[in-house]
């Protein structure tokens, strides 16, 4: 029996300003955009890049984290899920969508670029926002 595998590694830039709120008993939840950039080849055989844009969900204290040190246009790394969800909309009619929720987020770029503290932070689910969480270091240490 084939086993099932739902994983999802992007990395993308910011599209805006992460949106950090509350469900009714106080769990953080941190909305992110990200746009991820694809190569192909148009009519004319010029290459170009087209942009897709990515729905974010993370939980918790990673998602305080992302919420304090992300900016618009800051560069990150995504490692999730893929979740499809439906609901009413206030209009009455049914609305769907599938987003990703973050199992890890890492931090890419320098302190020179858009928003953050700096250097390469890597934030896996359910870490806290203290100094152990954080992580800094090479490619060689990603875990994906």
């Amino acid at each position: 029996m084939a086993a099932n595998i739902n994983r999802v590694v992007l990395v993308g830039n910011l599209t805006r300003d992460p949106e950090l709120r509350n469900t009714p008993s106080g769990t953080a939840v941190c909305s992110l955009r990200i746009a991820v950039n694809t190569r192909r080849k148009d009519s004319t055989g010029q290459w170009t890049e087209k942009p897709n844009y990515f729905d974010i969900t993370v939980w918790g204290n990673q998602g305080e984290s992302c919420a304090q040190y992300l900016a618009k246009g800051r560069p990150v790394a995504v490692d999730g899920r893929l979740e499809w969800r439906e609901w009413d909309a206030q209009d009455g009619t049914k609305r769907q969508a599938v987003e990703i929720i973050a199992d890890s987020v890492q931090f890419l770029g320098g302190r020179g670029e858009s928003g953050g503290d700096g250097g390469n932070q890597f934030v896996p689910a359910g870490a806290s926002s203290g100094s152990d969480a954080d992580f800094q270091g090479s490619d060689d240490d990603i875990p994906f």
